[in-house]
């Protein structure tokens, strides 16, 4: 036998040799670890690490057709709204050996596209999107995959992908309700500031619908796109309150960042809440409830969505079907600032 290089990366080989098991059971360890023995584990595990051995998961995946990764393309990854999401979705994968591979796409459908293609590249168990809209592109990438496809944070009907969501649309329609059941008729949306977030765009539709269908005119915003969320809702609040005529009662903001902004600018300019003019948001972030005075939102199943996506991806490398379409609640916070 050839003696391995110090320089050498260790092989799946060298592991069962340090292990004394077999390849076929090292491989095993990785891919069905529930088909290997406790006492087999352990010491495999413990080679694992003597050896500081790391699994080649795109050759494994080349070679079985099976790869222990699973793809995700986010909006924005630093975003506070994705996070338990994420979070959960990983969680669920790595109790079964997957892992989890990120892409950012900053609300452009084109950057979607591109990630979508390099992950397909290195044929992962499956793909995971966030929202349905996407390029012409994306859409011919998504007929032709070879593997499970699963849209999040979105429901729509006859979509080939599973979909585990929320209607945005309804979102906006339920923040009208809560605010209109309070007495506030003159109810201003504030877009996101960054372009290209189609589902906050939907949320402004719903809005729109509700307030027609009781009579009332929307009154729209949109904060300059080259500015952050903070400032972005700081401006929209003074914007909007500066109006001469048909100033709003309140105001739905699209993320609930951008109503943290107009929370801090309302107590520079000496403006009670929900006195002044009611804040509503979207989103249930971190520090929704800890804000003075608190903020009232929708908060998502963003963590629900994470969970129930593993599950799903599970049941399809088991062979099991899992349904098509999952709808989960989104709940209102109903606190002080509205």
């Amino acid at each position: 036998m050839r003696k391995r290089r110090a320089t050498d990366r260790p092989t799946l080989a060298d592991v069962a040799a340090q292990a004394g098991v077999s390849s076929i059971t090292v491989s095993r360890f990785f891919n069905e670890p529930a088909r290997v023995g406790e006492q087999a584990r352990a010491r495999i595990q413990a080679a694992v690490e003597a050896l500081n051995y790391v699994p080649n998961l795109a050759a494994g995946g080349l070679a079985s057709a099976h790869n222990k990764v699973v793809a995700m393309v986010v909006p924005n990854i630093s975003g506070p709204i994705f996070a338990h999401t994420l979070q959960s979705l990983s969680d669920g994968l790595s109790s079964a050996g997957y892992q989890l591979l990120l892409a950012s796409s900053y609300f452009s459908l084109e950057a979607e596209e591109r990630a979508v293609r390099a992950f397909f590249g290195w044929q992962p168990a499956a793909l995971v999107l966030t929202s349905r809209h996407h390029s012409t592109g994306t859409e011919r990438l998504i007929e032709a995959a070879g593997m499970p496809v699963i849209e999040t944070w979105d429901l729509a009907q006859r979509r080939q992908p599973y979909q585990i969501g929320f209607s945005h649309r309804q979102v906006g329609r339920d923040g009208v309700g809560y605010l209109t059941a309070r007495g506030y008729k003159r109810i201003a949306f504030v877009h996101n500031s960054a372009a290209g977030d189609l589902s906050a765009q939907e949320r402004c539709e719903g809005y729109i619908e509700a307030l027609k269908e009781r009579g009332l005119e929307p009154i729209l915003y949109t904060p300059a796109a080259e500015i952050g969320p903070l400032e972005a809702g700081a401006q929209a609040l003074e914007a909007l309150m500066n109006r001469s005529r048909a100033r709003p009662q309140a105001i739905f903001f699209a993320n609930d960042n951008l109503a943290c902004g107009a929370v801090l600018a309302a107590q520079r300019r000496r403006l009670t809440v929900p006195g002044d003019v009611a804040l509503f948001g979207f989103g249930d972030y971190a520090f929704a409830d800890k804000l003075l005075p608190s903020l009232s939102t929708i908060r998502p199943p963003a963590r629900e969505i994470g969970e129930c996506a593993a599950q799903h991806i599970l049941a399809l490398a088991e062979g099991r079907t899992p349904p098509r379409q999952v709808s989960l609640p989104c709940e209102l916070m109903s606190r002080e600032s509205a």
